[in-house]
């Protein structure tokens, strides 16, 4: 491989749900960019025994300039780059802005892609997110808060749309969002909090969307969770019977 920068999405904490490619790629890098304050620490532990004599650097200390800087640095001495993404990298990742200034440079790149935690959220709860007649629509979105999201108008107009919601980087204004909902959704629309995907100290709870707010409190979660909401959380807890067109008798469809 030449000297390039890989933003590599490592999943949402299990080191054994890194991709192959990913792994073949951060063992032969020479320059690991980390986000400390979302990666599991044992993965760091994973990776500081694994690839002992690449450089680790936290990039939650670090700031965009400090983060070009190690990168073009490391390409003027030939090394690779393995800049890694907690979950995927399409999803609010911060990377689009480091991608700018690397074209701008000049500098090449390649994305890796990674488990998102929501699809790992779907695999916990083992169930299917899409489902026929009760969900054919995911929604992937995050209220307003210091760094932007969707707007409480946005959010009830994504809610009416009778499609499975998951919250991102929302749980810090969890009696907002439970406020906003109860605007347009029942108060016993089926909710899930997961806390901390596939890390010793996972959490998953379940509620309604009136218990969101006093679950999330009573739990002390501040960060690091998702939030599903939909009726197709009730799959979780019993069958609902309905059978897709692609396994039919019949299937001319």
């Amino acid at each position: 491989m030449e000297a390039m920068v890989y933003f590599i999405g490592i999943g949402p904490g299990d080191p054994e749900l890194l991709t192959l490619k990913a792994w073949k790629i951060i063992k032969n890098s020479q320059v690991i960019i980390y986000p400390g304050s979302l990666i599991n620490p044992e993965m760091i532990d994973f990776f500081k025994k694994e690839v002992p004599k690449a450089e680790m650097h936290d990039s939650s200390y670090l700031s965009l300039e400090d983060i070009i800087a190690l990168i073009e640095k490391a390409i003027r001495e030939n090394k690779k780059v393995a800049r890694l993404i907690s979950g995927d990298p399409a999803f609010y990742s911060a990377i689009q802005e480091q991608i700018e200034v690397l074209r701008k440079k000049e500098i090449p790149y390649e994305i890796i892609p990674g488990i998102s935690s929501a699809v790992a959220g779907a695999a916990k709860l083992g169930i299917e997110l899409t489902y026929p007649d009760l969900s054919h629509t995911i929604i992937f979105t995050r209220i307003a808060g210091k760094t932007g999201g969707a707007t409480s108008e946005e959010i009830k107009r994504l809610a009416l749309k009778k499609a499975t919601l998951v919250f991102f980087l929302s749980v810090s204004y969890v009696e907002e969002l439970e406020k906003i909902l109860l605007e347009v959704l029942s108060p016993d629309t089926p909710i899930a909090i997961l806390y901390r995907l596939t890390q010793k100290d996972e959490k998953i709870l379940f509620g309604t969307l009136k218990e969101l707010n006093i679950l999330v409190k009573k739990e002390n979660i501040k960060k690091t969770a998702l939030i599903y909401v939909g009726e197709v959380l009730n799959c979780v807890f019993k069958n609902l019977g309905k059978r897709s067109k692609l396994y039919g008798k019949s299937k001319k469809f």
